[in-house]
């Protein structure tokens, strides 16, 4: 997977999506073939969801904020929302393949019967967004590093320094949870490493975190403590026992 199509799709299953990646739109060919027109970049469904009820009588433990939206995603409350990504890790663009009418079509299919999908098609190619009754809701949106280099169709335009922004404030916010995980997610267990390597810096040893440890015969920082580090107090006795053994 291409790193910029991991970096967002982290950054849309945080924000409640199932994601599919580089979503092949297949045709079939004369000789009984099939070949592959284009490929989404990313693919993504989110179906609304209503505030969590407050527990009675005891405190609700605490857990990962799941309403931390990001308000440039521009979420829609009340719809089932599908997201047609396209991803460059260099300027923003839309590729001429996600702006073929018979792609939009086959892509907007994946809701099911959608009445007038020509009709859906050329509102989405006109506005960048359309709604389909009676609850859903299709919009195109690009990612990039940069601002487009030439006029892009519309769309909702999110830069990647957007999404990277919004990876490491929900790391932060959540590490005293997070940090006991494993993540399989390549995108977002890159991004606990680096969080894990920052905050590792407090307990680095030598200067600027690098130490050179020296042979065996030479002389050694005294009990194996690093350089102006202070003994830690020694543990208090244990109750029940006295000098001469246990009473």
């Amino acid at each position: 997977m291409d790193h910029a199509v991991a970096l967002v799709q982290a950054y849309l299953q945080l924000n409640g999506y199932f994601t599919s990646a580089e979503y092949p739109i297949m045709a079939g060919t004369a000789r009984n073939g099939f070949r592959t027109i284009t490929d989404i970049d990313i693919l993504a469904f989110r179906f609304p969801s209503g505030a969590p009820l407050a527990g009675r009588g005891r405190k609700s433990p605490k857990g990962l904020d799941v309403n931390m939206l990001d308000e440039g995603l521009a979420v829609p409350q009340d719809a089932i929302d599908m997201i047609i990504g396209e991803v460059k890790e260099g300027r923003v663009g839309i590729n001429t393949g996600i702006r073929d009418p018979e792609v939009l079509k086959t892509v907007i299919n994946r809701f099911g019967e959608v009445g007038d999908s020509d009709g859906i098609v050329e509102e989405l190619l006109r506005t960048g967004n359309a709604e389909i009754p009676p609850a859903y809701n299709v919009r195109l949106i690009a990612f990039g590093s940069f601002p487009p280099g030439s006029q892009v169709p519309p769309c909702r335009i999110i830069s990647l320094g957007h999404v990277l922004q919004y990876l490491q404030e929900y790391v932060r916010k959540h590490w005293h949870m997070l940090r006991h995980l494993q993540f399989k997610d390549p995108a977002f267990g890159f991004l606990m490493t680096l969080e894990k390597a920052r905050r590792g810096g407090a307990g680095r040893r030598g200067e600027r975190g690098v130490e050179v440890v020296p042979p065996m015969e030479e002389e050694r920082p005294a009990n194996g403590r690093r350089r102006g580090e202070m003994p830690q107090p020694a543990a208090p006795p244990a109750r029940g026992f006295h000098g001469r053994g246990r009473r």
